[in-house]
């Protein structure tokens, strides 16, 4: 078993490198973008719906009602970005009983990637909301002074949000493969249970944590609207 997806190599020409990472990776998002065209093909709004339909609604509701439980007020407009990297990582934990299959999300670099997707869409919501401008002066305060602390700020939560995803699926990842030396049945299928499980649930903490970066980038223009709405 190999701890990172990062060393599994499938093609090599000179420097460059087609590794299990960037292959189940596009795998991945082939998946899920071919599985969301043939369920969304056939939506019905009757009383008889499919399974996987029920299973859509299912999903989008919960996603739903977890964005607006953090505070945002129209939680249509961050499902997208929000829902997709939920089922991306959950996705990649479901897949693990797929044997010879390695989760992208125990790559650093997959990781730090979604971190970065949450780095660039967190000040892009939050200069749609309340303008290039305002969002920008949110920096400066309470003071000018903690400019730099509020940009370090930034950089920081991006690099723990990689850094928190990676640990978590490395370790469970690690712990299995130890344990597969140790006792080579019982306990890596006890292993993987738990280790599906934990995928999930860093899944849910991952899109959480975003929800609640892209929430605070908007609280802007939502506290200064109310106001302007009494008068």
């Amino acid at each position: 078993m190999h701890l990172s997806p990062d060393t599994v190599i499938f093609w090599q020409y000179g420097f460059f490198k087609l590794n299990a990472t960037i292959v189940y990776t596009w795998g991945l998002m082939a998946v899920l973008a071919v599985g969301s065209k043939l369920v969304t093909s056939r939506l019905s709004t009757g009383l008889h719906r499919s399974r996987w339909q029920n299973l859509l609604e299912i999903v989008i509701t919960g996603i739903d009602k977890q964005i607006e439980e953090v505070g945002m007020r129209e939680p249509q407009k961050y499902i997208g970005f929000l829902g997709t990297l939920f089922l991306f990582v959950a996705m990649a934990s479901l897949f693990t009983i797929i044997p010879g299959y390695e989760p992208p999300t125990g790559s650093l670099s997959t990781t730090a990637a979604l971190a970065i997707c949450v780095f660039v869409a967190v000040p892009l919501f939050g200069i749609e909301d309340s303008g290039l401008g305002e969002y920008l002066r949110d920096y400066l305060k309470p003071t000018v002074i903690m400019l730099p602390f509020n940009i370090i700020s930034e950089l920081s939560r991006t690099l723990a949000l990689a850094v928190r995803l990676f640990g978590n699926m490395m370790s469970g990842t690690m712990i299995l493969a130890i344990l597969l030396t140790i006792t080579p049945f019982i306990f890596p299928v006890a292993m993987s249970a738990l280790g599906l499980l934990t995928g999930m649930v860093q899944a849910y903490i991952f899109s959480i944590l975003a929800a609640v970066y892209i929430a605070a980038a908007t609280r802007v223009s939502k506290t200064r609207s109310a106001p302007a709405a009494k008068h």
